[in-house]
């Protein structure tokens, strides 16, 4: 353990992951129950949230850059948090307890609302982290405990919706959770802002909107590892926003569903140290792609799953898990090993960085909801319908897809290995 790394302890680690949780708990239920609260309870089409949630992700592609590029010239990552946290709060409370009669302007509104406080807080919280951690080392123990409190904030969202749902079902379920949802934001958030270490002072860029945004993306490093961080990020999100469905219909097993999503998202949880002791071992790289192989070979076994296949499809959900745990892991702390690799212009351009990562991400679960819920129509499926057809058509759009963009993934990350994941300097280890 180096110097810089033995005074940076575990409270101060564990301070600033603690916000990871909340903003996961509110970004599950946009892309996992939104779409069937909305299609289920107010009427809407599928095909119809589907495109509400992709045109959201428009109004993205020009305000998390934009929000990133903000954040590298205003004073502090916590005070942009601070101002983006009751927002969050509000457009939570709004989007899953809707009115009686509320339709797609009111899920557009809504959405947009809760996508840009969550913008403004991930960004600068990211971004946070980046400039805090001095080492490549510490740097993945500072990703990996925001992205473990991220997961149990995941699994959370997961539970409670049935937890909470009683005899109203998962609609009340839903809106229980979001009154809930308040007072854990104000608990974990107030612990990183108060105690998580403040990162050292940075150097502020000057740059024009439009030449700071493409400063960001001209770095030919950064460019590739987003590129397959998209790739690998559809795939991963296409099964987030059609689990529900492949549950209730292929496995027609639907009171098991958040059963399987706790496995889901715990087994990731718990399986992050793990990823990061062998990324020590053989790098964030390679330790990246043995997570997207044993996804590729997990989601290839559930094509085949049929009726009542549960204790199959429950080892199914372990796996893909801890797959899921390398891709939480590895990309944030490679990103951040690549910032770090610029000096001091990395450091006064975090916020740009992580703007276009952000964008990215959600860009990923919005393209994997606009495209696979309207295919899920053109092949037949509707939910509640189970011809062979439509199962069919949604076995394929749930584990087979996935597995495609997998495959470019991997290949893609194999044929840039090289500039994405730099030597270490100075005798750092991975």
């Amino acid at each position: 353990m180096s110097a810089a790394d033995a005074g940076f302890g575990r409270s101060a680690i564990l301070a600033y992951g603690a916000l990871g949780l909340p903003l996961a708990f509110a970004a599950l239920p946009i892309y996992v129950y939104v779409p069937r609260l909305y299609a289920d309870s107010l009427g809407l089409s599928l095909a119809t949230v589907g495109f509400v949630l992709l045109g959201v992700r428009v109004f993205d592609a020009v305000s998390d850059p934009l929000i990133g590029w903000l954040s590298d010239r205003l004073a502090g990552r916590r005070l942009l948090v601070l101002s983006a946290l009751p927002l969050l709060a509000a457009g939570m409370v709004g989007l899953l307890v809707p009115p009686q009669g509320a339709g797609a302007l009111w899920l557009a509104v809504l959405v947009t609302l809760v996508s840009l406080a969550y913008s403004v807080a991930t960004i600068a919280y990211n971004a946070w982290g980046a400039e805090v951690a001095p080492t490549r080392a510490l740097r993945t123990r500072v990703v990996a405990s925001r992205e473990a409190f991220a997961l149990f904030g995941v699994v959370m969202a997961a539970a409670l919706p049935g937890l909470l749902a009683a005899e109203g079902g998962e609609a009340q379920g839903l809106s229980r959770m979001a009154w809930l949802f308040i007072p854990l934001l104000m608990l974990c958030g107030g612990w990183t802002l108060l105690a998580a270490p403040l990162a050292p002072p940075r150097r502020h860029m000057r740059q024009p909107v439009l030449a700071g945004l493409l400063a960001a993306v001209s770095c030919r490093p950064f460019r590739k590892l987003l590129l397959v961080f998209a790739a690998n990020g559809i795939a991963a999100a296409i099964p987030s926003a059609t689990v529900l469905f492949f549950v209730a219909d292929v496995l027609q097993a639907p009171q098991l569903a958040g059963l399987f999503l706790v496995l889901y998202f715990l087994s990731a949880a718990l399986s992050l140290p793990a990823w990061a002791s062998l990324s020590r071992r053989i790098g964030k790289l390679q330790t990246w792609l043995a997570g997207m192989v044993l996804a590729v070979l997990v989601f290839a076994w559930a094509s085949l799953l049929g009726a009542g296949e549960t204790t199959a499809y429950a080892a199914i959900c372990i796996l893909s898990g801890m797959a899921l745990g390398a891709d939480l892991a590895m990309p944030p702390s490679m990103l951040a090993d690549l910032l770090a690799g610029e000096g001091d212009s990395g450091d006064a351009r975090a916020g740009s960085w992580f703007g276009w990562w952000n964008f990215v991400t959600k860009a990923n679960l919005a393209l994997a909801a606009g495209l696979s819920l309207p295919l899920l129509g053109w092949l037949g499926y509707a939910p509640g319908v189970r011809s062979a057809d439509a199962l069919s058509g949604l076995a394929t759009v749930y584990a087979l897809l996935p597995v495609a963009l997998k495959f470019v993934a991997i290949g893609l990350l194999w044929h840039w290995r090289s500039a994405i994941e730099p030597a270490p300097k100075n005798g750092e280890t991975a």
